[in-house]
């Protein structure tokens, strides 16, 4: 159906604008979100009983270019979705296969959006620098929110594609099923 399509192609976008709008405002407000990165990295609110602190990265050179990876991550995922996007809009009323094969750069943009917040901010900063701890700056609770809101679009997207009504009704003389529970294949049943 080209519903389902419109509403892959959507969702895609929506990740896409908020990727873009995250690393943007990583971008244009590079100090005020650094001090997230630098006190995560530092470890310095999390508990004061912790025995976890010796992971601790003080080093301002390697938190900003930690802080780098996190940006040119968001940026590679929102042309990813972008590009996946335009491909699948191009291609709405294409054939499935053509369809199908056309969501590959959502597909790789979208998983990129699922290891970023779920390895980089859930089990790195979460588990290995203790951002649970912290009552100021645990981004766990958001990083679940948005890793939850890709993978439904991930799942979604990866659903394989048929046929819009229109061309299987006439390959199927008629039949509204599924191209692949034709008259003829329930007769060799």
């Amino acid at each position: 159906m080209i519903v389902v399509r419109a509403t892959k192609i959507s969702l895609v976008a929506a990740i896409a604008l908020f990727a873009s709008l995250v690393a943007f405002g990583n971008l244009t407000d590079y100090n005020t979100n650094f001090v997230f990165v630098e006190h995560v990295l530092s470890m310095d609110t999390i508990y004061p009983f912790s025995t976890i602190k010796y992971r601790a990265v003080t080093n301002p050179a390697l938190q900003h270019t930690a802080y780098a990876v996190i940006i040119i991550t968001q940026v590679i995922i929102a042309v990813l979705c972008w590009i996946g996007a335009i491909s699948l809009i191009r291609n709405i009323r294409a054939d499935a296969g053509l369809f199908n094969r056309r969501k590959t750069f959502a597909t790789l943009g979208l998983t990129l959006g699922f290891l970023l917040w779920q390895v980089g901010f859930m089990s790195i900063g979460g588990e290995w620098f203790g951002m649970w701890q912290s009552q100021q700056w645990n981004g766990v609770p958001s990083a679940f929110r948005f890793v939850m809101a890709i993978s439904v679009v991930l799942i979604l997207v990866s659903m394989p594609d048929y046929d819009i009504d229109r061309q299987s009704r006439s390959e199927n003389n008629g039949d509204r099923r599924h191209p692949a529970t034709s008259a003829a294949t329930i007769q060799a049943l």
